[in-house]
């Protein structure tokens, strides 16, 4: 799959089917993911690939009632980070420049894309307890949970676990803003 097949396809979607991820797949991700672009190379990502049955469990709780479709997953991944590991740009006049949550965000990018190359479904999300989640993980103090991703093979089943809005994006794409909106020549037009 070439990028602009593997942006196209990339989707939040969220019925899973209960596959697991294959060994081959899980590695090659992790080797590659380590290639995404960072501030002086500093690489200040972590990626915990949970895979395990009680791990796997430990993180599932931590999961949002909004999230209960994701305990259908063999995999999630946690994206870990703190400022300390990456860039912080000082400036006398304005408050600092911190690039770990930008780097991380672009690690997080290819490991989405790399997933969704695979066949996969990656999809990040907000909707957890941090605490538990790392915990679950064992991050060292200090380490923030940025995101979970939550991985597997999509089911064509949509999952009975959806709300009526998540079944209708699963069902459809969700629109997009314009091109128009996001993106500007030369000068910010709002």
């Amino acid at each position: 799959m070439e990028l602009r097949a593997a942006i196209d396809a990339r989707r939040a979607r969220r019925s899973l089917a209960p596959e697991p991820v294959p060994d081959g797949i899980v590695h090659d991700v992790m080797e590659r993911v380590r290639l995404a672009p960072s501030c002086f190379n500093n690489q200040p990502w972590r990626f915990v690939f949970v895979r395990e049955a009680g791990p796997l469990a430990a993180v599932k709780a931590a999961l949002s009632r909004g999230n209960a479709w994701a305990q259908a997953a063999p995999m999630i991944v946690a994206v870990l980070s703190r400022r300390e590991l990456d860039c912080v740009i000082e400036s006398p006049d304005r408050p600092p420049r911190e690039y770990f949550l930008f780097d991380t965000g672009m690690a997080a990018a290819f490991l989405q894309l790399l997933l969704t190359e695979a066949g996969l479904v990656a999809h990040p999300i907000a909707g957890y307890a941090e605490s538990a989640a790392a915990a679950a993980v064992g991050a060292p103090e200090g380490m923030a949970v940025v995101t979970l991703v939550i991985v597997g093979r999509r089911s064509v089943e949509p999952s009975p676990l959806l709300s009526d809005k998540q079944r209708a994006a699963e069902l459809a794409r969700p629109s997009r803003k314009p091109a128009g909106e996001v993106s500007f020549l030369d000068r910010y037009e709002p």
